[in-house]
């Protein structure tokens, strides 16, 4: 069916305290519109269910607890109940509701310092050669050197004036205010010989942790013992020796990359007759443009969130629908209509969107009121092209931003070419070969110009771009900046917290990358800080993310993307 008309005088936003109630059937408001209800097949929109655990009350071992779950409507993502990282054992004592006591590898705690705090009500216990190895790997300026040292400091505040009776007892993990942490801390004060299979150097680190959690288990025989560790040959040479082992997986922000926030949702067929009693629709003047807005009640609503994209592409020959979420209250929502950025009048420094991703993508990062963009996608579906194209626009053309500021980890994807010369940005230069391609493009827009005239442009467009080296970001402040994050899902969460925290007034940051294509050690999809930033900030109504889905460099980019 074709969308209400408008009225002739507009209506105003409320304040989310104004907005009627749900319940209370139709709205009283003098704009309200009766829409005309079609019969179309009915969709719903699935809403994704996500168990909330309930933190159990410290228990001493081998007392059984019942776990209690909740549910709660959510539309972003939810973590299954059978986690299939887990060992068997770790399976049976969860349906027992049995305390475990985890082994931790040194990998771990230089992975993540706050692993201890991490495990709930479960125990931790720590072999003597983890406490070694930590030793031997807190000197130096690296990441892993400064986990290692953190770890050490958490420890010593944790077994601060205790004495070695209360040590061999365990130390209570919520003692430095760590209220989630309900379980104790043990330390190996004893010699364990526990018995290797012939063959096995016995002097290896990784063996020693392997003999400690075998006498474990011959010592309690009837407490669950589970190593904990990042490094795959140690889980596999556990599991070969009949012990349970299994990644540490606390770190991970989803267990499913394919449930990922989108940003996008396809509304149902039957979405206008369900939601088009009491409408209320009004135009405003943004910018210049006008826009205009839709307040509607319905069942879909509460699956909704601020800022998220929404769609309807009727199959019956009807007029598409593509609006953005703008208010949130309960069942009522303002929707608000989007620019057409595929048109050639309203193009982006000469780019135009070619799908419906890119055009959403594109109303995002022209979106003064929105400080903080994600866009994943594969490679060629135009991420670098449409971020670059909208910083060169609001720095050169509307002065909304100073400058571009440009920064990517510098992981290699192959092996290192050794050190660069010249200064930091023509050490970072190498790294940006995707915006010099993607600046070339945008450069041969203007045919008119000439070749003089192009390249006094491009001279203009890169005194405006800086090139930057994230090992520089600590302490800085970025003031009225387009900042670009190329590559971000190398970051982990702590750096890409650094980098966020650097933005000051009038800043706007993007993020870019491909979660398929991840380069740091250590770093999974479910873990990477771009990962990270897409779920914590979905819903703030001054971020948005989109999930760009085709590819448009070229036929031989899309289909090798495809079958390689």
């Amino acid at each position: 069916m074709p969308l209400p008309k408008m009225p002739t005088k507009p209506a105003a936003l409320l304040a989310p305290k104004d907005y009627p109630k749900a319940d209370k059937g139709k709205l009283n408001q003098p704009a309200v519109l009766e829409a005309k209800a079609s019969h179309s097949q009915k969709t719903h929109i699935q809403a994704t269910p996500k168990t909330i655990p309930v933190k159990a009350k410290p228990l001493p071992p081998n007392k059984a607890v019942t776990p209690k779950t909740s549910s709660k409507e959510n539309n972003a993502s939810h973590k299954p109940k059978d986690n299939p990282a887990k060992s068997p054992v770790s399976k049976a004592a969860d349906k027992k509701g049995i305390t475990k006591l985890f082994v931790l590898d040194t990998n771990v705690l230089m992975h993540d310092p706050t692993s201890l705090f991490r495990f709930e009500e479960h125990d931790v216990y720590l072999p003597m050669i983890t406490l070694e190895e930590l030793d031997d790997h807190k000197k130096g300026m690296s990441e892993v050197a400064r986990n290692a040292r953190q770890i050490s400091r958490s420890l010593d505040a944790l077994v601060g004036e205790i004495g070695n009776e209360d040590i061999e007892k365990g130390v209570a993990l919520s003692k430095l205010g760590n209220k989630d942490a309900k379980g104790r801390l043990f330390f190996q004060t004893k010699l364990q010989g526990g018995t290797l299979p012939q063959g096995l150097p016995q002097g290896k680190a990784d063996n020693q942790i392997l003999g400690v959690v075998r006498a474990l288990e011959a010592e309690f025989p009837g407490r669950p013992i589970v190593l904990v560790s990042k490094d795959i040959n140690m889980r596999i040479k556990a599991r070969a020796m009949g012990l349970p082992a299994e990644d540490y997986f606390n770190d991970h922000v989803l267990e499913d990359s394919d449930l990922l926030y989108t940003g996008i949702v396809q509304l149902p067929n039957d979405f206008w007759s369900k939601h088009g009693k009491g409408i209320e629709t009004w135009q405003e003047n943004k910018n210049g443009l006008s826009t205009t807005f839709y307040r509607i009640t319905g069942p879909v609503i509460p699956s909704l969130l601020v800022n998220q994209f929404v769609y309807l592409e009727p199959n019956n020959g009807e007029a598409s629908f593509y609006g953005q979420v703008r208010q949130i209250n309960g069942k009522t929502a303002v929707l608000q209509t989007l620019r057409d950025y595929g048109h050639s009048k309203h193009s982006v420094w000469g780019v135009t969107s070619r799908n419906r991703e890119q055009n959403f993508a594109l109303n995002l990062l022209m979106d003064p009121e929105c400080d903080f963009v994600t866009l994943l996608g594969q490679a060629g579906t135009g991420k670098t092209l449409l971020a670059l194209a909208a910083g060169l626009a609001q720095v050169l053309e509307t002065k909304t931003y100073n400058e571009i500021i440009v920064t990517r980890v510098t992981v290699p994807v192959g092996e290192d070419i050794g050190f660069l010369p010249g200064t930091e940005e023509e050490k970072m230069s190498p790294w940006m070969g995707a915006f010099d391609d993607n600046l070339e493009v945008l450069n041969k827009s203007d045919s008119d110009a000439g070749d003089w005239g192009r390249a006094a442009t491009q001279d203009l467009i890169r005194s405006k771009i800086k090139i930057k080296s994230l090992n520089f970001m600590r302490g800085r402040t970025f003031v009225n900046k387009f900042l670009i994050i190329d590559e971000a899902q190398n970051l982990t969460p702590k750096q890409v917290k650094t980098l966020v925290t650097r933005a000051g007034p009038g800043t706007k940051i993007i993020c870019l990358g491909n979660i398929a294509q991840i380069d740091t050690p250590y770093l999974t999809e479910g873990s990477s800080g771009l990962t990270y930033v897409v779920d914590r900030f979905k819903g703030w109504a001054h971020s948005g993310h989109v999930t760009l889905a085709r590819g448009e460099r070229s036929r031989l980019a899309d289909h090798a993307s495809e079958i390689l």
